[in-house]
């Protein structure tokens, strides 16, 4: 979807309140708006968190997912450099039908932790401003990069935990796993409620000890409302092709209903909700 861009409000005005009322994300104390690349925003439900979301999508990250779905959002210089007035301008069109519909705004990517700047300004401002419910969709592995403030402005973080074997998560990604780790445990510490989002690719991820260590892991935090496991599919071929890349996942089936159920009793039986 194209970036669009909407009428402005005035910063400055909306930098002194938020330092006023002891609010300060990072562009606050500028008194300036971020700006940073962004691929596009959109509306969905059920698939971004809870509810009908105003979701933006920032360019860039540092994983390599062997099945990603939007590959086009890897490089940041795919994005178009936007104000975070822009998009709250945007967002601002929909937030009374969004209210109404039960759900929020979400800041996915990409890896929107590659911009924690722009990022928070516009979690705060989606949540102080606009108030609505906030969501943060990410990997985990650039974690460190979010502040307390900004996750104090986040309602519920999405976080994608790929693979429990070492080896497997740095082939599927070609990062390691740990720092991913230490951010869920983080949100454990804070409180801070997650769902947990495990893709099921046959012949990778679904080996039963690798599913057990997920589930164990997610099952000691106790801030996991929810584990969406996701059927690996190959909807994103296309894209991978049109980049010139390779989809190196080609010949992978997709699962079983009956490996995901399988996959989903597994976290039920650490007490999980799984879905």
């Amino acid at each position: 979807m194209t970036v669009l861009f909407g009428t402005s409000i005035p910063v400055g005005q909306a930098a002194a309140v938020a330092v006023s009322a002891g609010r300060t994300p990072a562009a606050a104390a500028t008194q300036r708006t971020s700006e940073g690349s962004v691929h596009s925003w959109d509306l969905s439900t059920g698939v971004d968190g809870p509810g009908t979301r105003f979701v933006t999508f920032l360019s860039g990250c540092p994983l390599t997912c062997l099945y990603c779905h939007n590959p086009h959002t890897m490089k940041m210089r795919a994005g178009k450099r936007t104000s975070a007035d822009d998009v709250i301008a945007e967002a601002r069109k929909y937030t009374r039908f969004i209210a109404a519909a039960g759900g929020g705004a979400t800041v996915s990517g990409g890896e929107p932790l590659l911009q924690p700047v722009f990022a928070g300004e516009l979690l705060h401002r989606m949540k102080h401003d606009l108030g609505l419910h906030t969501a943060l969709d990410t990997s985990g592995f650039l974690g460190a990069r979010a502040t307390d403030a900004l996750l104090r402005d986040v309602d519920l973080v999405l976080l994608d935990i790929k693979s429990w074997d070492r080896e497997t998560y740095e082939r599927l990604t070609s990062r390691p796993l740990e720092p991913t780790l230490d951010f869920a445990r983080r949100l454990a510490d804070l409180g801070k409620e997650v769902h947990l989002r495990f893709v099921l690719v046959p012949g990778l991820t679904d080996a039963p000890e690798n599913i057990e260590g997920v589930a164990a892991f997610a099952g000691t935090l106790g801030n996991v409302s929810r584990v969406d496991v996701l059927p690996f599919h190959k909807l994103g071929e296309s894209k991978w092709q049109a980049l010139g890349m390779e989809f190196t996942l080609h010949d992978t089936p997709s699962p079983t209903p009956e490996q995901v159920a399988g996959a989903k009793a597994v976290f039920a039986a650490h007490g999980l909700k799984a879905v």
